[in-house]
């Protein structure tokens, strides 16, 4: 497998080349601009294509089925985040809230890159299983669930302890938990405006809608949320393009060390999702699509929940780091990296089906 001549066919697809141009369109300082109702709309029209196709799966395959890959992905989101705490904690020498949100934005998934896989695979030819969409949904909250609960926690315990003085390598912290006070975050309140976002109703409810309408419902109505899904995506990348290109200034002010961690961790998540899902029995680009989930980061759900649950992390980090480096990267590189690497797997003679192992058939 020519992993280097698979990036490059991925660059020259439209969907890349339209988010390439944005990031030119912004550097150039070009008034291209996407218009509001635009911009507001294709976000809510590709959550609900994902929703559909999603539930349709769900209805054909059954939910014992994806029991098992909602549960590991979940296990692994949380272990993740806490991983990526202890590095941002311990070796980049973050603060705690800093850390718990760059650990929590890089635990959680995107709705986007999902979006973007879906149209990889579609030019490779292939599918993955529908029910993954329903697992994106799921893992939205878990990752900013825990994030806030730890990071709760770590205050309260430092208010209790009422010690006189921190590590060094601690310093600013003994100023952010003064400010932090009595002003720690509800978990309730978290939990809330994560399920009741308008990315997750619309993505849980179009997953029911498919789950209801099933094939024949879904005919009626699949050259809007099928054959133009595509081209929704190229547009919308245009304008994450635009984005992404102004942010580009702030990538120096984040560091070196965020900068770094922001392509090896998702590499090492990704790839360790590829190989659990083979090892599961998912298809090759259903092992693509759940290592995606695992090397994703949030960068839309992300800033509108940690805005108020962490409101001491700096937004620049997390948001700058997602977006301009990780989401790029992810869609460009990694991608390709990944099928790459399930295509391998998947080509061995003795391939490890876990499925198999507690009865479950996927066929």
């Amino acid at each position: 497998m020519d992993i280097l001549g698979v990036i490059q066919a991925n660059i020259l697809t439209p969907v890349v080349l339209f988010f390439l141009l944005g990031i030119v369109a912004a550097r150039i300082k070009s008034d291209l601009k996407m218009p509001d109702a635009i911009s507001e709309f294709l976000p809510i029209y590709l959550l609900a294509a994902i929703g559909l196709h999603g539930g349709l799966e769900m209805r054909n395959t059954g939910f014992a089925n994806m029991l098992i890959p909602m549960l590991t992905a979940i296990g692994l989101s949380l272990i993740f985040t806490l991983n990526h705490y202890q590095i941002l904690r311990r070796l980049g020498k973050f603060n705690i809230f800093d850390s718990y949100a760059l650990a929590s934005t890089y635990g959680a998934v995107g709705a986007v890159t999902f979006s973007v896989g879906l149209s990889f695979l579609k030019n490779q030819g292939l599918t993955s299983e529908g029910y993954l969409t329903a697992v994106l949904a799921v893992l939205e909250p878990v990752s900013f669930i825990l994030a806030i609960f730890l990071t709760n926690l770590a205050v309260s315990k430092q208010l209790k302890s009422k010690k006189q003085s921190l590590p060094n390598d601690y310093d600013n912290d003994e100023k952010i938990l003064g400010m932090m006070g009595q002003s720690k975050t509800k978990l309730s309140e978290v939990l809330r405006e994560s399920i009741t976002g308008k990315a997750i109703i619309i993505l849980l409810g179009s997953i029911v809608i498919g789950y209801a309408i099933g094939d024949n419902g879904f005919n009626s109505i699949s050259i809007v949320f099928d054959d133009l899904f595509t081209g929704a995506i190229a547009i919308f990348l245009l304008e994450m393009g635009i984005i992404a290109g102004q942010r580009l200034d702030d990538i120096k002010k984040v560091g070196v060390f965020l900068v770094i961690f922001s392509i090896l961790i998702p590499t090492f998540n990704g790839i360790i999702g590829v190989f659990i899902a083979t090892a599961l029995g998912l298809s090759l680009g259903g092992s693509v699509m759940f290592g995606l989930l695992m090397a994703s980061a949030s960068f839309i759900a992300a800033p509108a929940v940690l805005r108020h649950a962490i409101p001491q992390a700096k937004p620049s980090l997390y948001i700058t780091s997602a977006l301009g480096i990780t989401f790029p990267y992810n869609i460009i590189i990694l991608l390709p990296i990944m099928f790459s690497i399930s295509t391998i797997t998947h080509n061995l003679d003795v391939p490890i089906n876990l499925f198999n192992y507690f009865g479950i058939n996927l066929i």
